[in-house]
């Protein structure tokens, strides 16, 4: 049995630890909040996502919903682009449905696959501050220390894991702000495709609105990004302005601006992003996620490619004979497709006028060939 610890409960680290867990691994989670909690706003689940937590047993149906197609509009014409069959044509065209959902909800499903599972351990109000890559220790805020057989940094944007191992590296601001709002469907009656995910491309790349609906369709989640030079704040939890809001996108399709007459509260943050990482893995210690690949919104893989980092991962130590061996053979089949996606993201073009969603719905971290890196190129 490997004892393996893992800095961080978000998506990626409890995906891993549930992963490593059934495999019948010793798990300890480090979690610097004091609790569990319900925050955040949305989750945008594809396939490829959902196909990863599906093989660890997280109950994700109950409370999302399926979004019937993935339509791309013109923003002042109104102009239709493209259109992407989901539900039940993603379920049999890629063994999965896109699901999108509170992220709460999400983490719940998760929480609760974690404690379920006998070999894995769960301590809050545990820091991690750095890890000691030659001898797999972990230091606490604290001045407590833990050691396992394998560290994983899953502990985000700002990894102490990674800047333990690679040093310090600022993020990028990208020049991009984004506004965030949950409204509920029955004030937006009339507005067309709300059971759709739905993107209205902007005159230029960084000005945008999303939309897709959320509790089974009775919340519709907006999502808009606009271009903004200046920003000193870093939160997802940043109350932004709904008339600034609606100013700011003004000359869009009267079917647009309606969907952000409905905002009455809106939450506003910056986006960050880093270049891919040249490695993820120093001795026994190894990153997953945001820690070495955050990445911006546009192609919705943020949780997605954590969720298939964490699945991939589990499998190497679980099989691959050897930790340097293990963890070599993680990055070999990671690292050029999570790259793909950080630069597809920034560069905000996939899928706008039309293409295919394949080569990143159809990815299967299950049962993908650990041995073969080779990424399929987008259509």
């Amino acid at each position: 049995m490997t004892h393996i610890a893992i800095a961080g409960a978000g998506i990626g680290g409890l995906t891993a630890a549930v992963a490593l867990g059934r495999a019948g691994h010793d798990v300890t989670v480090y979690e610097q909040a004091p609790e569990f909690a319900r925050v955040g706003a949305d989750i945008n689940l594809t396939p490829n996502a959902v196909c990863g937590l599906d093989g660890i047993g997280a109950a994700l149906r109950e409370s999302a919903a399926q979004p019937t197609h993935r339509i791309s509009r013109t923003w002042d014409t109104g102009e239709e682009t493209s259109r992407i069959a989901l539900s039940e044509t993603a379920l049999d065209r890629y063994g999965a449905p896109q699901l999108t959902m509170h992220r709460a909800d999400l983490m719940t499903a998760l929480e609760s696959a974690a404690v379920a599972e006998p070999t894995v351990a769960i301590e809050f109000g545990a820091k991690v501050t750095t890890v000691d890559p030659t001898t797999a220790t972990i230091e606490f805020a604290d001045h407590a220390a833990a050691s396992a057989d394998v560290v994983i940094g899953a502990d985000g944007i700002h990894s102490a894991i990674r800047t333990a191992c690679f040093g310090p590296d600022d993020p990028d601001f990208t020049g991009v702000v984004a506004y965030r709002a949950v409204v509920p469907a029955e004030r937006l009656a009339g507005v067309p495709n709300l059971g759709a995910f739905t993107k209205w491309w902007g005159p230029d790349p960084d000005t945008q609105i999303v939309t897709f609906p959320l509790n089974r369709g009775r919340d519709i989640f907006v999502f808009a990004t606009t271009p903004r030079s200046t920003w000193t704040a870093e939160s997802w939890t940043m109350p932004g302005d709904p008339d600034e809001l609606r100013a700011l996108y003004r000359e869009f399709h009267p079917e647009a601006r309606a969907l952000l007459d409905g905002c009455d509260t809106v939450l506003a943050s910056a986006l960050y992003v880093r270049d891919p990482l040249p490695a993820w893995s120093m001795g026994a210690v190894t990153l997953l996620g945001d820690a070495c690949h955050p990445m911006m919104p546009f192609m919705a893989q943020g949780a997605g490619q954590a969720v298939e980092d964490a699945v991939v991962l589990a499998r190497c130590i679980d099989t691959v004979p050897g930790i340097p061996a293990a963890l070599a053979t993680y990055e070999a089949a990671r690292r050029e497709r999570t790259a793909r996606i950080q630069v597809g993201s920034r560069n905000n073009n996939w899928l706008k006028d039309s293409g295919s969603g394949d080569w990143v719905y159809e990815y299967n971290p299950w049962t993908v060939p650990l041995g073969d890196a080779a990424v399929a190129s987008p259509a």
